[in-house]
């Protein structure tokens, strides 16, 4: 293998280098050691009633689909390491034009079906459209071809547009994420339940539950949250919260996207790419 393409060698690790940046990966902050249980309350805008799990882009669909429901192959963490999901390691051999995808043995769809490489080819599939194939290559496996190289595919495979559905149910809320849908009503309201056992054990999803319900205003969302009617909602500005101690402004007050009780505790590291820890709050986040 060529040194360029060695760099494009992307094995599934962890984030490396400081221990910090470990801990702040893992879930450990000032915090202390996440603990479980707990139902968390999010408010957000963006929700729309003729939402789908496959239509709908607003930041209240992708928190419930990438956030709660379903996985991506990749994941980016919140120190910005690129780090596996359900893919376990990827390789390419032209310089980024194919790319093969081992994937994690062993997981179950919300309704116990065996996630395959027929599951996540035909996700992929369905949002790169014609120009790139997708094929599986025995069950746990996925081999892309672009018509184009793209040396950052494993980054682009952790946005929202990429979960994996399951063949069976293309249309349906029904993932592999740490999330399972109780109840779902469009524009309106999500309402999500733990799965007893996941991958990610140990690791994220500490609430036993997790709800958002939709609420358009960003001074409706700051009050409901000020009155602790939720636990956290999205934001624009910091103008309507700087008076209320008991908030915490995410990432940083300067330019905030978050609104959070400080009754929530979080890993000490933040990420900046999307509101709610980069869409994975409901992961990431515990009751302290």
């Amino acid at each position: 293998m060529t040194r360029r393409n060695s760099l494009l060698d992307r094995r599934a690790l962890f984030a490396s280098g400081a221990a910090a940046a470990l801990l702040a990966a893992s879930g450990v902050s000032a915090a202390g050691i996440p603990r479980a249980g707990g139902r968390l309350r999010m408010a957000l805008s963006d929700a729309a009633r003729d939402d789908t799990w496959t239509n709908g882009e607003g930041l209240f669909m992708q928190v419930a689909r990438q956030g709660l429901v379903f996985d991506t192959l990749t994941e980016v963490a919140a120190d910005g390491t690129l780090r596996a999901e359900l893919a376990t390691g990827w390789h390419t051999s032209d310089a980024g034009r194919t790319w093969r995808f081992d994937l994690r043995p062993a997981v179950k769809f919300h309704d116990d079906t065996p996630l395959t490489a027929k599951d996540v080819a035909g996700s992929l599939a369905a949002v790169f459209g014609l120009g790139t194939t997708c094929i599986a290559d025995g069950k746990y496996a996925v081999i892309i071809a672009l018509n184009a190289p793209n040396p950052g595919l494993p980054l682009l495979l952790a946005q929202p547009e990429f979960v994996i559905r399951p063949a069976h149910a293309p249309q349906s809320g029904i993932g592999t994420g740490l999330y399972r849908v109780k109840h779902f009503a469009p524009g309106q309201q999500l309402v999500t339940e733990r799965v007893s056992a996941h991958y990610k054990d140990g690791d994220a999803g500490w609430f036993d539950e997790v709800e958002l319900v939709s609420i358009p205003s960003e001074k409706v969302r700051i009050q409901a949250l000020a009155e602790i009617l939720v636990d956290a909602v999205n934001v624009t500005d910091a103008d309507g919260v700087t008076d209320l101690p008991d908030i915490a402004l995410l990432p940083h007050r300067r330019m905030p996207s978050t609104a959070v009780s400080r009754d929530i505790a979080h890993p000490a590291q933040i990420s900046q790419l999307r509101p709610l820890d980069n869409l994975r709050a409901a992961e990431r986040w515990w009751f302290g």
